[in-house]
This record gives structure tokens, C-alpha cells and sequence, in this order.
């Protein structure tokens, strides 16, 4: 069996013996494939060292996060681009628009996402989608790229099944990680009338950690639990769910 975790922050553990731990961790419990986000000029570094430390089993993407989006967004983007062919990424993210935290840059946010949305399309890379209570602005966005060379996922995805199904009709997968465990927060309904060929897992760690562990920092091993609850949710075995998911995740990334 073999899970792959679509997005996580790994990077974030700066301490060598915690980061090999994590790894193990992962191991043991058969997520084997992490693909790394990018949120910012400086989280790129980090990316490359986990990278380089683990070439087989962790994958960059570069990328500008929303909420990194400010008043100097174009230079940072200007940077990013700079070490593009450096970091070799896999797929331009996470990007998209957030209006969760601060909606005065949404003007910014807009013209970053199109602008990275732009790069991917021209070096036939997928996007990973951030997207919190922005949902039709994201969409807006995207439909002015629909059609060939518009793919990837939409991470995190929290939304209806209408929401849904607008996403994979773009041409993108869609996300699910820890929420499909919480008891209250519906997601569970929606993934009970989805393909699973439209699915990816992922973790998001260190945030968003399923059950048993919600409340505490998530890891990308906990990815097994997100499986388990689809499996649980489609009637079929967590191998199955591995199975598709990661041939999904390979379509998307091309690794």
C-alpha cells in the first residue's frame, strides 16, 4: 500500500532528529509520497533541504500563499520566479485567494493567483488551490483559464457538492484531508457522493489534524486515519482508497 500525502508542511520541523522521526513515522504507516507547498520566498529554502534530504519521497511546488499576498507581492513573485528553474517545482502552489483573515489585499490576491495561475498553464505544471470563504472569487479566477492546460487540485476543499463538482468540471481534483473526520462539519456527506477518481488525500500538517489527534499538530502519518474514513465512507477496503488516490495524485503531479 502506498498513501500519498498531496500537501503538507513538513518543512516546518526545523529539527533534524524531528524531521527523521516524522519521516519514520510516515513510513511505518505507508505514506511514502509527501509533495510540498510552497507560501513564500523563504519558505523555499526549507522546502529544498527537505527535498534534498528525502529525494524519493518528498516533491516541491512552488508558489505564493494569499495570505502572504501584501503590498509587495510582485516582487516576491519576481523571486520565486527567479529560483524556478533551481527548485525544478512539481506544480505552482499553494496559491489562490483567502478572505478569511484580511480582505483588503483581494485586488492583489487576485492578480497573483492569475499571474501563477499564468506560469503553470506556460510550463504545463498543475496548481495546488488555496481557497477560505473565497469560493466564488476563486472560481471567478479559474474560469478564465478553463479549458486545455488548466489542472490540479483544489487542497483543503470544505465545501458543498455543487462546489465540488464546479472544480472537477475545471478539470481539477479535489483535496480532502482531516475535516472528512469531524463529526459536525458535513464533508463526509459530500465525499459519500463523489468519485473517488476525483479524490487526492492529504494532511496539511501541522494543521488540521484528523481524529483521534484533532486539537493537537498533525502529521503527515496521520494520513491513514483521512483513508480509513473514506474507506469507511465508500465501503471498500483503505487499500483500494491507496490505490486510487495515489494513481490520482500521479496523474496530477506526473510522478
Amino acid at each position: 500500500m502506498i498513501l500519498t500525502d498531496t500537501h503538507t508542511h513538513i518543512y516546518y520541523l526545523h529539527n533534524e532528529e524531528e524531521l527523521q522521526a516524522s519521516i519514520n513515522l510516515c513510513i511505518d504507516n505507508k505514506v511514502n509520497r509527501l509533495f510540498l507547498p510552497c507560501v513564500d520566498v523563504a519558505s523555499v529554502a526549507m522546502i529544498q533541504r527537505v527535498c534534498a534530504a528525502y529525494p524519493e519521497m518528498c516533491f516541491a511546488m512552488l508558489g505564493l500563499h494569499p495570505c502572504d499576498v501584501k503590498n509587495d507581492y510582485m516582487q516576491q513573485l519576481q523571486q520565486l520566479k527567479q529560483v524556478f528553474d533551481i527548485v525544478k517545482p512539481c506544480a505552482i502552489g499553494e496559491i489562490g485567494i483567502d478572505l478569511y483573515w484580511d480582505k483588503n489585499f483581494i485586488k492583489q490576491q487576485q492578480e497573483a493567483f492569475n499571474l501563477q495561475i499564468a506560469w503553470a498553464k506556460a510550463s504545463h505544471l498543475p496548481i495546488n488551490i488555496h481557497c477560505r470563504d473565497a469560493f466564488e472569487e476563486v472560481f471567478e479566477v479559474l474560469e478564465g483559464h478553463k479549458g486545455e492546460g488548466l489542472r490540479g487540485i483544489l487542497h483543503c476543499f470544505t465545501g458543498n457538492i455543487q462546489q465540488a463538482e464546479r472544480a472537477i468540471n475545471l478539470g481539477l481534483y479535489i483535496g480532502i484531508g482531516g475535516v472528512v473526520t469531524y463529526k459536525n462539519a458535513g464533508l463526509d456527506k459530500v465525499v459519500t457522493q463523489l468519485n473517488l477518481e476525483n479524490l487526492v488525500l492529504e494532511t496539511d500538517a501541522p494543521y488540521l489534524a484528523p481524529v483521534p489527534y484533532r486539537g493537537k499538530p498533525n502529521q503527515s502519518a496521520y494520513l491513514v486515519q483521512v483513508a480509513q474514513k473514506i474507506a469507511d465512507l465508500k465501503l471498500i477496503t483503505i487499500d483500494e482508497v491507496a490505490e486510487i488516490t495515489t494513481l490520482n495524485s500521479r496523474k496530477v503531479f506526473g510522478i
